[in-house]
C-alpha cells in the first residue's frame, strides 16, 4: 500500500515538474493562491466588522462572516484563473506566438475583472459589497502608482518629472493628499453620507456620530450604547 502511494506521488510530481505543463499548472496554482489569500484576508476582517458592528444572533453573524469569506476567496480564485488563462492564450496564440505582448496583461485584467468584479448580484441586483471593497482597494493603489510614475524622472510627465521638481513634489505630495482625502470624506459624511461606501459610513457613524450620545458613565466609557 505504501509503495503504491509513493509511486503515485512520484508520478504526479513528475507531471507537476514537467516544464511542458508549467503554464497550464500555473493557472491552477493561481486559482489556489487566490482562494487562500482571499480567505486569509477576508475572514479576520469580516469577523471583526460583523461581530462589532452588525446586529443579529451569533449564528447569523457567523453566516455573514463565512459568506463574505467565501465570496472573497471565490472571486480572487476566479479572477486569477481567467487572467492567467488569457495571458497564456495571448502569449501562445496572439500576434507574436511564444512571446508576451506589451498589452497582454492589460487585456487579461480588463476581461477578467469585467466578468468577476463588474457584475451585479443576480439575487439583489446590487454590486456585492465585497467586490466594491476589492475594486476600491485596487483603484486607490493604481492612482498612487500612477501619481508616482507621473513624477518619475525619465518616465513621467514633461514638467513635473524633472529632477528638482520631481523631488519637491514627492516630498510635499503626501501631506497634501492626506489632508484633501480626509477633508473630502468628512464633508461627504456630513452632507452626503449615502454616497459613501457602507462599511466606511458605518465606521464613521460609530466614531463621529454615536460619540455624541450617552446617558451615564456606563455608556460614556465602558460601552457605546
Amino acid at each position: 500500500m505504501t509503495s503504491t502511494l509513493e509511486s503515485m506521488k512520484a508520478a504526479i510530481e513528475r507531471i507537476v515538474l514537467n516544464p511542458a505543463h508549467h503554464d497550464m499548472l500555473a493557472i491552477l496554482k493561481g486559482a489556489r493562491n487566490g482562494a487562500v489569500y482571499g480567505a486569509k484576508v477576508r475572514f479576520p476582517h469580516a469577523l471583526v466588522m460583523v461581530f462589532l458592528f452588525r446586529s443579529g444572533s451569533v449564528r447569523e453573524k457567523c453566516g455573514l462572516v463565512l459568506r463574505a469569506t467565501r465570496t472573497h476567496a471565490r472571486n480572487l480564485a476566479k479572477f486569477a484563473t481567467i487572467y492567467k488563462f488569457l495571458c497564456y492564450a495571448l502569449k501562445h496564440y496572439g500576434p507574436t506566438p511564444g512571446k508576451e505582448g506589451p498589452y497582454d496583461t492589460f487585456l487579461a485584467g480588463l476581461v477578467g475583472s469585467y466578468f468577476v468584479f463588474g457584475q451585479r448580484s443576480r439575487r439583489s441586483g446590487k454590486i456585492p459589497s465585497v467586490n466594491q471593497q476589492i475594486v476600491v482597494y485596487v483603484f486607490a493603489r493604481v492612482v498612487l502608482a500612477l501619481a508616482k510614475l507621473a513624477v518619475k524622472p525619465g518616465h513621467g510627465l514633461p514638467v513635473v518629472s524633472r529632477d528638482g521638481v520631481s523631488a519637491a513634489l514627492s516630498y510635499h505630495a503626501w501631506p497634501v493628499f492626506a489632508s484633501l482625502s480626509w477633508a473630502f470624506v468628512m464633508h461627504l459624511f456630513r452632507h452626503h453620507p449615502d454616497a459613501l461606501q457602507p462599511s466606511l459610513r458605518s465606521s464613521m457613524n460609530y466614531i463621529y456620530l454615536q460619540s455624541n450620545d450617552w446617558d451615564g458613565l456606563r455608556n460614556f466609557l465602558w460601552h457605546n450604547k
